[in-house]
Formats: structure tokens, C-alpha cells, sequence
């Protein structure tokens, strides 16, 4: 091991429990967020630059962390989002040739503290029958008051708008200028995948801000619209949401993702709520309503749409749910072009049953 002493560090729940740890490295420092967990055996690199994880404290149940260091390509975002990491077991060196740096020089450059030795067993456990709640993680550990003190400070993520946290400040462009196809996306905290994606399916993006109005992205004269992921409570957006009503109302083609999905529910008047421990997975089993296919999914989301309020829509369908506690994983409406998911179908951990949304996308724009 690279370091033979490291700091003593905990993790401090909301509701008082500690679980005890040690520093990654020999960093000192505290960082607050929303604990969660993701049970994918690999992707930590994506999943720690995922804009959707903004303001969370990712706990990851594989045992090992950092084993197979970082690569560039493999990154979602510019730079790690979530607010701190927590593992068992984090490795200082890396053994795949293709990496660029280890993981312990990739979260000290992005300033990230990770605190290891956790029994993440037991907290996951905890977590699942306690919920989803705030945490602290510190090498302040004779300082459990006052950490107390500042964690009752922190926001709940229920209420919380933090898509401005994440999204671009200012348009850019995508693809293949030269594409008969243009697509305007609203950037909500959007992934570089989903965008690799629509640009392997021959179409020319626009990214805008969370907060550009439809006639900003109208102004573009794209063929069709796209509403991304993104991080915290999708009611908060009622901008995006009114740009939702606009393209429906005008019946162009739409498709959303994850908080993209959430908006467009709740631009039908259809409620979303929180969930006791959401979804983050990549093996993630979904049932196809339309052909009756199972899909394994890749999940990040803490809020849920409404099923009752789906099934009451008299212009909406599910089309998709999730098989371990039918929630709602996508719908579509019946008289207008706006179909929407809430897993990511660009992450293709291994299976790709979910590829064939983009090339839908595609086609409802070509109809």
C-alpha cells in the first residue's frame, strides 16, 4: 500500500449513525451531500463524473475501487461531480494499460475527498431500510458536534433545483454540421454519451442552457428536441417544463431522458416524488410494454413519476416499467410525438437492449 498511516475519517448520517474509515491519501477536509449508493462492478469513473450525481455522496458497494485507474475518453463530464466518495477498498495503483492516471490523481485533481475502510455492507444495508438522507464525510473526527451542527444546515434534496448547477452557460454544437438532421437539446446536466450517441445517429446537436426558453431553441429551427438527465427535484424547473408544454403543444418530435423523462411528466400534469432510495445500477431489469422484452438497464434517478397519475392520463402510456417494484421506466403520449425514459440507454454496460431508443428518436423526426 502506498500509504502505510493514513488520517482517521468518518461518516456521519443525518440521523446521528457513524460509520468509522480512513482518508484516501493523506488529505484532510470535509464534504457534505446526500448519501446514495450504486451497485455497479464497474463505471466509477463514469458514474463519479456524472452531472446527475451532483451534490450526492456516492457510496459504491464493488469491493474495489480504483483498480483500473482512469482514462479520458471514459469521462461524462468536465470534471467529477459528485460531493465525495466512500468505498471499501481503494486502490492506489491500476493495472489496465489504457488508463492515463490512477484514480487516487484523478480525485485530487479534481479536489474530491474519499474516505475508504468503510464497511459499505452495513451502511448499504442501512441505507435501504433507513432511506436516502444527508451525510457528512471528515477527517474531523473529534469534531462529531460540529459536524453535526453543519450537516442540519445542509439542504434536503427533495425541493432542490440543481440542474443550473451543472448545465452550460452557453450553447455549443455536436455532430456534423452538414446533417439534414438538427437536433436542440436542453442541457439539464447532460451526459457526453448521450450525445455521441445522437451524433452516431447522424444528427447535428445544439446544446442550450436548462434555462433557454422554446424560442431559443425554436430560433435554431432544429427537426427535433431533446430533454437530458440532470441532478436533484425535477418540480423546481418550470422553465424547462414550459418548454416541454411548447413542443407538445406544437406536437414536434420529443424524447427525454431520466430528469428529461420526470419534466415532461410533470408538463402533462402528471406528479413525481421522491423515492426512498432510488435506482443506481447498471443491471437494472426493465419490461418493454410494446414488444414485451426485457431490457438490463443503466439507472441513476432518486425521483420516480407517478404510476396512478400515468394510468389516469387519458394521453398518456406506459411503456416501459421497472420489474423489481413496477415503477414507471417510460412513456409516451398517445396522440403526439414525445416518448421519454428514465433509465439511460447510452450507458451500454455490457448489454445494449436499450440502443434502439435513439434510432426511435431518429425515425420519429424523419416521420
Amino acid at each position: 500500500m502506498k500509504y502505510q498511516k493514513r488520517n482517521k475519517a468518518v461518516v456521519l448520517l443525518a440521523d446521528g449513525t457513524i460509520f468509522h474509515g480512513k482518508v484516501v491519501g493523506n488529505r484532510e477536509g470535509t464534504a457534505f451531500g446526500e448519501v446514495c449508493f450504486n451497485t455497479g462492478m464497474t463505471g466509477y469513473q463514469e458514474i463519479f463524473t456524472d452531472p446527475s450525481y451532483f451534490g450526492q455522496l456516492m457510496v459504491t458497494t464493488n469491493a474495489h475501487i480504483g483498480n483500473y485507474g482512469v482514462e479520458k475518453s471514459e469521462i461524462e463530464s468536465e470534471s467529477i461531480k459528485i460531493s465525495g466518495l466512500i468505498c471499501k477498498n481503494f486502490s492506489y495503483d491500476f493495472s489496465r494499460p489504457s488508463a492515463d492516471s490512477s484514480l487516487e490523481d484523478f480525485l485530487n485533481n479534481n479536489n474530491l475527498l474519499a474516505v475508504s475502510d468503510i464497511d459499505t455492507r452495513a451502511l448499504v444495508s442501512y441505507i435501504r431500510d433507513n432511506g436516502a438522507m444527508n451525510a457528512v464525510i471528515s477527517t474531523d473526527v473529534d469534531n462529531i458536534e460540529g459536524l453535526k451542527a453543519e450537516l442540519n444546515k445542509i439542504p434536503d434534496m427533495k425541493g432542490l433545483e440543481l440542474a443550473s448547477k451543472v448545465s452550460t452557460t452557453e450553447p455549443y454544437y455536436i455532430g456534423e454540421e452538414s446533417s439534414s438532421i438538427k437536433i436542440a437539446a436542453l442541457d439539464l446536466g447532460i451526459k457526453k454519451n448521450i450525445l455521441r450517441n445522437l451524433a452516431n445517429c447522424g444528427a447535428y446537436i445544439k446544446v442550450f442552457p436548462y434555462n433557454a426558453s422554446f424560442e431559443d431553441l425554436n430560433a435554431w429551427n432544429p427537426n427535433g428536441y431533446f430533454l437530458s438527465n440532470g441532478p436533484g427535484d425535477p418540480e423546481p424547473l418550470v422553465s424547462a417544463q414550459n418548454v416541454a408544454k411548447e413542443i407538445i403543444k406544437r406536437d414536434l418530435p420529443l424524447f427525454g431522458i431520466c430528469l428529461g423523462h420526470q419534466v415532461i411528466a410533470l408538463a402533462n400534469g402528471v406528479s413525481t416524488y421522491k423515492m426512498h432510495n432510488g435506482h443506481r445500477g447498471i443491471n437494472h431489469p426493465v419490461k418493454n410494454m410494446i414488444t414485451g422484452k426485457g431490457e438490463i438497464t443503466s439507472q441513476n434517478h432518486g425521483f420516480a413519476v407517478s404510476r396512478e397519475d400515468v394510468e389516469a392520463h387519458p394521453d398518456l402510456e406506459i411503456t416501459h416499467f421497472h420489474l423489481n417494484d413496477d415503477t414507471v421506466a417510460g412513456l409516451r403520449m398517445k396522440n403526439k410525438n414525445c416518448f421519454s425514459v428514465q433509465y439511460h440507454p447510452e450507458a451500454s454496460p455490457g448489454p445494449h437492449d436499450a440502443d434502439y431508443l435513439f434510432d426511435q428518436f431518429i425515425e420519429n423526426i424523419k416521420k
